[in-house]
């Protein structure tokens, strides 16, 4: 009676465990094997993307700079005041300096001591995704790691370095504690928090336009479509939690090649921004545009609007042009579908 117990008990717990831990075993030790093997690794190394070109003539065809504190403008080098730029999160472009002035718009002029340093305008870029589906998921890394020799493992340096923004496939997925481990490499696992996937959908039922844009808020990634198609994928930056991007099937409505955006004034979050980049409105006062003052794509940061970087939002401005009329003011351009994959934590 014992011994059928005792042969009971351990059938339940071999069943009983996760299914990582059920794979076969290395013949010469006593460990389990995890994950796909480096002969299948070898098969799909990276990601079969073709990864967009930065122009640099583009992305510094301006200087831009963050204005410090409260700011006159004039409208000559020691001329007269004319407006007023209010503390917050502003930005400025420069077209000129002189004698210590830098015109920031025509007829318009600041010290050039109340500006900050040039800003670096971030030279990430998304992907051309192939014909064809990829073997694996895709994902980016979002932050610098070795990865860990097994899921749930600490950090190991004897693995290969994976940089921010390096695309990887991945191979398996593990579930531990109530978070998923990736397998991005041989003997290499990177926590879910550290990457951000590319998961294309089907076209939602409401969708109108041949081209449109999936906007996934969870893995804060944009995919563009041509009918049930991804053509392409990047990387955004949606709105904090106190300003969030709203979910729903929207159309871009306005486009503008450079614009102005301000909002909050008179508040904390008062912000100003010249010459915003390759702008695409499609929910009120909320666009897809690009994003010369930041490098953090991957993560949520904006005040509403879907930031990109300068390469992607043009690429993307010239992706949906064939959808909008631009002397038809009914036309709704191509559509933008804002959803989340998962549940943010």
């Amino acid at each position: 009676m014992k011994r059928s117990i005792l042969i009971f008990i351990a059938i339940f717990s071999l069943a009983a465990l996760p299914a990582y831990a059920q794979q076969q075993e290395d013949e010469t030790t006593d460990a389990p094997t995890f994950g796909v093997s480096a002969e299948v690794i070898a098969e799909h190394p990276e990601p079969a993307v073709t990864t967009l070109e930065a122009d640099p003539n583009r992305l510094h065809d301006r200087t831009y700079r963050r204005v410090d504190g409260t700011v006159q403008r004039y409208d000559a080098p020691n001329g007269t005041p004319v407006s007023t730029i209010d503390a917050g999160f502003n930005f400025v472009t420069i077209s000129q300096v002189v004698d210590g002035w830098a015109e920031v718009a025509p007829g318009r002029w600041v010290r050039q001591d109340d500006l900050r340093n040039n800003v670096p305008v971030s030279s990430y870029s998304g992907v051309l995704l192939p014909e064809d589906d990829l073997p694996y998921t895709m994902a980016w890394v979002l932050v610098d790691s070795y990865g860990s020799k097994t899921p749930g493992g600490d950090e190991d340096e004897s693995n290969p370095l994976l940089s921010r923004y390096d695309e990887v496939y991945i191979y398996d997925s593990v579930e531990m504690n109530g978070w998923r481990w990736y397998q991005v490499g041989v003997d290499q696992w990177i926590h879910q928090t550290l990457v951000a996937k590319v998961l294309p959908i089907e076209a939602p039922e409401d969708v109108d336009t041949e081209r449109w844009v999936s906007i996934d808020l969870y893995e804060q990634v944009a995919i563009a479509y041509e009918g049930d198609t991804a053509v392409f994928a990047t990387l955004i930056s949606s709105g904090l939690p106190e300003w969030f991007t709203r979910e729903g099937l929207f159309h871009i409505y306005v486009r503008y090649e450079r614009t102005i955006m301000s909002g909050a004034a008179g508040q904390p979050d008062f912000y100003y921004l010249e010459e915003v980049p390759w702008t695409m409105y499609f929910d009120n006062d909320i666009g897809l545009h690009g994003a010369y003052w930041h490098d953090g794509f991957g993560y949520r940061r904006s005040h509403g609007c879907v930031n990109m970087s300068i390469t992607d939002a043009h690429w993307l401005y010239e992706f949906t042009a064939p959808e909008f009329d631009e002397d038809d003011p009914e036309d709704e351009g191509a559509a933008v579908y804002v959803y989340s994959s998962d549940e943010y934590r």
